[in-house]
């Protein structure tokens, strides 16, 4: 059965769960994908930090990792968030805690469609999804 799974290592209660993962999943079949099973997980910097270390050999903190577990154009993959980071960038970007989490959240999804951020051109183009799904949504999750 398809579905959309949040878990959080802290403290974090993600609100509206049930419309984000509909949100999420609607994103997944509009970029041509199928959903299969994709858990989020919320965290504090210093988990993604061990994470980051251990499986990416980054010694730097970051708002997201996503592992792809996809099978074909069937969707599975681990995303974990730092609600610390998201908490911190919302601030620095002058946006709200939600915007900031939907921007991530759809991110991750994103990653897991296909779209990767390594060069100038791929993180335009990755912005410019992020931003085009969260305009579609606003009204629904982030007021």
């Amino acid at each position: 059965m398809p579905m959309i799974n949040f878990d959080a290592q802290n403290n974090f209660v993600l609100d509206q769960a049930q419309k984000w993962a509909l949100w999420l999943g609607e994103v997944v079949a509009a970029e041509g994908f199928t959903l299969g099973s994709v858990d989020y997980v919320f965290c504090d910097d210093a988990y993604l930090l061990e994470l980051n270390q251990e499986f990416l050999s980054h010694d730097t903190l970051t708002d997201i990792i996503t592992f792809d577990y996809n099978v074909g154009r069937t969707v599975h993959g681990e995303i974990y968030i730092s609600t610390e980071r998201v908490t911190e960038n919302s601030r620095e970007y002058g946006v709200s805690m939600a915007e900031e989490l939907g921007r991530v959240m759809v991110h991750g999804i994103l990653h897991l469609c296909g779209y990767t951020d390594k060069s100038e051109s791929e993180k335009q183009t990755m912005r410019s999804r992020e931003n085009y799904w969260l305009n579609k949504t606003k009204s629904l999750l982030i007021n």
